[in-house]
This record gives C-alpha cells, structure tokens and sequence, in this order.
C-alpha cells in the first residue's frame, strides 16, 4: 500500500528558496577523494538545476603541483564517473570549467595563503563576487587548525569592514575531535579565526531527505506528534548499517571504530531530530537548541552502565555471498591484537518528561548483511481485550523512517485478511520519495553546499552539540578501556555478535531486520 502527496513540496525547509550569491569556494584537500567522489559532482549539479548563481568559482587547494587544466580534466572525470545525473551535459560542463581553478600550496607555508589572497582579489573583479568566500576543509583533521589559523594570518578570515555584502564561512568535515578535550580544543582554535556564526561543521547524514523530512512529519502533522511520547512509544532503534570492511581505511579506523566513526556524529544527530522537542522557529539556532536539550538530557554512563548496556564487536573472516572476506585483524595496517570495535550498540535513556523510561537502542557496524540506516519507532501495543483476548498474535505498530537506500517511511499496522474468517495480519502503509515526487533526490552534498552559500545553518552542527555528544561517548570509551565489557566477534556478513541481541533481549525487545530494498519483509515483533 503506497501513499502519494498532492503535489511535490519545497526542497528546503522555508517556503523558498533565497537566490544564490555569486562567491568563491575554496576547497582545501582538493586533490582527495571527497573532492572528486562528491563536492565537485555537486557543484555541477546545482549549476545544472540553476541553484547557483552563474559567479561562482571554485579554487582547489592542495600540495601537489598541477595546472588549472589538469585539475579541470581530474575533476570531469570525476563527474562523468560519481554524478547523480548521466552523461556529462557539455555546456554545463563549460560553465563550471570556466570558473575552476587550482592553487598550489602546502597547507603549512604561510606564503601560499598570501598568494591566495591576491589570487582571490583578481578572481573578485573578474567575477564580481564581492568578497563573499565559502572554505572548504577537506583536509585530515590534523590539519584544521593550521589551514584556519594561516587563513587567520592572511587576513582571509575576517569580513571587509568596507564590504558590507561580503562574507566569510568555514565548513568543517567530521571528525570534530576524538573525544571531548580534542573537540573543546579544536573549537577554540578555529573560534580564534571564525565566529560561531561563520563556521558550519557537515555531517551529511543530515542533507539526507529522509532526516530533513523529519522535522516536518513531526510537526506539519497534526495525526503524530501527540503520541511521540512514552505514553505511547515503546522503545526506539536507530541503525546505522555497512555492508563492507574499513576497505583500505585501517590506519585511520584503528584510530576510530565504530563508537567514534558513526555513533559519535550520525546516530546521536538522528536521536536527537527524533527526541527533540518542537523548536520556538525553523531557525538553525532554535532547532540546534532543541537538539542540545536532548544531549544535556542523556547521562553519561557510570561504568556499571557501559558494562550493562554497551556491545563491542569485530569481525571475523567469512564467506559472503560465495567469495571469502578477511578479517578485520587481517586488513592491512590492523595490529594483530587489535581490540578496535567495527561494531557497536548502545542503550541511551532521556531522562526527560517526554522520553522517561524510553529505551533508544543504537548500533552500527561494519561487514554486516546489507548497507542501509533506519529508524524504527516501536509503539506501544494495543489493549488485548479484543482480538488478543483469543490468543492472537497482534503485531506491534512499528514507524520505520529509511534515511538510506530507497529514502522513505512506512508505518506497519495490523489489518484483516478477505474473507469470512477474521484472521489479522501486519500490513504496511510505504512511502517513496522516488515513488511519490518521480524525481531524483539531490545528493545531501548538494543541498549542504548550497545552504551554507545561503548561511542557513540549520542541517549543520554547533560547537554545543559537538561537546554534548562526546561526553556520553567519553563515558562510554572510558568503560570499554578496563575491558568492560569485553570485545566480542562476529562473523563478516552478520549483525553483530550475539550479545547485541541480548542486549535488547533483556528487555523483552529484538532488533528489527533491517529494511531489503528489492523485498519489504515484515518479520517484526508481534505481541506475545
């Protein structure tokens, strides 16, 4: 059963869209992956779809030595191989080469940013950008500090006091910090340089259509949110899937894992846009607000807790799909002994009015059975003294919103079968952006970009809600450093090891089979 709208509604979450600013972006770390796989695919696209204004250039900052045409053929390749629309459009094409360049520096040499600046002074009056400059730091995070700082030098970083049209913003790439000194450290550095206002740290979980609907099903529906709340949700899941290994990635996974590589920033972003409490306006400041009231709400975890109510995993060689997959200790640059969790699942409590006594269950992990992230809401189940009364079996009504793939929501409900019996079965009620609007979604790049070319803030992360984040994972780091609890293993190809089931198991809950986008099974609980 599928649901249709009336008509196709707004990309953003305002009514309209403001016009586009002719600006420069800069992006730092443009010879690497991001750039290549998904920032300038997304400048193409919004200049295809017309959602930037005809002036903006684009500079890539990066070590190795290369001529504007060499950077230009890399970056076409790059387009015709990673973007959302095919094939190459050639005048498009020629719109953005003609405002792609390359400017070689390494990101320690003061010099090169004094050249920038010149370089940015010329493409100002050839352009007519006015000053208005977007940086983007795709760099290692060990380099944020030093690309702010000489930007700070160059006097790049501050607004022309005689240029009242102009701007400066900087977009951060996670990670922001590996725990909560490192975040509080790297957030002074750069607010030496930048204002609050002017720094934008992505996560692109949150251009996902899917989580930027959420503050609109929530609120533009009069039917929900009077039942989002422990009257009436029974726990909450929130999963984070991979179906492949760290894939080359060792050295900085080891690092990581999957607490701070994937809870830390997009599984705490996703429970706090679930949790929220209606914000005073569609503000970036009032809706980050309400997301840093739900940190503030979630305790850190005493170590009897972590022990309790956390699962580290790793896995284990296996066969998948007829071919044979390494371990994670056998990938290149794993120690041996290595005691990294691919794996991770974790049950938070919101010690608030709406959310008392409301399990949230976390988990993501690598190697697992199929890629994809969902959120599950569990609802309470209907009083027994009809058609339970008999010994039937009635499923529990679950709301499942798909951030990734097949972006999405589906609501399962219990409906009776045709016929003279009255046998109940799960039904669902599906909704497919793909479906529903017959248009592509735009890649959460691109929205990302093109909001902080507008200064709205609101799918980006404030210095709070970093910290906020990293003291309950701190709580949780400092547990599983005394071994407690132990690292558990699973096969690749799994969902994780045995204890995440016992995890929820303990509360008379199991994890929900994550949503097959080629079938639509409905083996969720059903009330014993």
């Amino acid at each position: 059963m599928s649901l249709a709208p009336s008509q196709a509604p707004s990309t953003l979450l305002k009514s309209d869209t403001p016009k586009s600013e002719p600006c420069i972006i800069t992006i730092f770390g443009a010879t690497g992956d991001l750039t290549q796989r998904k920032l300038i695919p997304a400048i193409y696209n919004l200049t295809r779809d017309g959602s930037l204004h005809e002036n903006t250039v684009v500079v890539g900052f990066a070590r190795r030595p290369k001529t504007d045409e060499q950077f230009r053929n890399e970056m076409k390749e790059g387009i015709e191989k990673f973007s959302r629309t095919k094939p190459l459009d050639a005048s498009v094409w020629k719109k953005v080469s003609e405002k792609l360049f390359y400017h070689q520096s390494t990101f320690e040499d003061p010099a090169g940013y004094q050249k920038l600046a010149e370089r940015f002074q010329q493409l100002d009056k050839q352009f007519n950008t006015g000053g208005r400059r977007l940086y983007y730091l795709s760099t290692s995070p060990t380099e944020f500090t030093t690309v702010v700082n000489n930007l700070g030098e160059a006097g790049l970083g501050n607004i022309d006091p005689f240029s009242p049209t102009a701007w400066r913003r900087v977009i951060v790439e996670k990670p922001f910090g590996r725990d909560l000194k490192t975040a509080l450290d790297l957030n002074a550095n750069i607010a030496r340089v930048f204002d609050e206002k002017q720094i934008f740290r992505i996560d692109h979980y949150l251009g996902k259509q899917t989580v930027q609907n959420m503050l609109v099903f929530r609120f533009a529906n009069g039917m929900f949110e009077p039942v989002w709340n422990r009257n009436h949700i029974d726990s909450v899941q929130i999963t984070v899937a991979e179906a492949i290994g760290v894939e080359g990635r060792g050295g900085y996974y080891e690092t990581s894992g999957a607490l701070r590589d994937m809870i830390q920033n997009h599984l705490m972003q996703l429970l706090t846009l679930t949790a929220m409490e209606p914000p005073a306006a569609l503000d970036g400041n009032s809706i980050r607000d309400e997301k840093v009231k739900v940190l503030r709400s979630i305790q850190p975890l005493t170590p009897e807790e972590v022990a309790r109510r956390t699962v580290r995993g790793q896995y284990q060689a296996a066969t998948i799909g007829g071919k044979d997959a390494k371990g994670y200790r056998e990938e290149e640059r794993i120690a041996p002994d290595s005691q990294t969790e691919t794996f991770a699942a974790v049950k938070l409590l919101i010690d608030n009015w709406r959310w008392k006594g409301v399990p949230f269950y976390l988990r993501s992990g690598k190697r697992m059975p199929r890629q994809g992230s969902e959120i599950c809401i569990h609802f309470k189940p209907a009083p027994g003294v009809l058609f339970g009364a008999d010994g039937r079996h009635l499923a529990h009504n679950i709301l499942v919103l798909r951030v990734q793939p097949n972006e999405g929501m589906s609501l399962l409900i219990n409906a009776k079968t045709p016929g003279t019996v009255t046998k109940i079965v799960p039904a669902r009620l599906e909704f497919s952006y793909d479906v529903a609007f017959g248009s592509y979604s735009p890649e959460a790049y691109e929205r990302l970009l093109l909001d902080a070319i507008h200064g709205d803030s609101t799918l980006f992360i404030r210095n709070d809600e970093v910290e906020g984040s990293w003291k309950i994972i701190d709580s949780i780091e400092a547990g599983w450093a005394a071994n407690s609890p132990p690292l558990s293993f699973y096969p690749g190809g799994t969902w994780g090891p045995p204890e995440a089931s016992k995890l929820l198991e303990r509360d008379g809950h199991k994890w929900d089979p994550l949503s097959d986008p080629t079938k639509r099974e409905l083996s969720f609980d059903t009330d014993e």
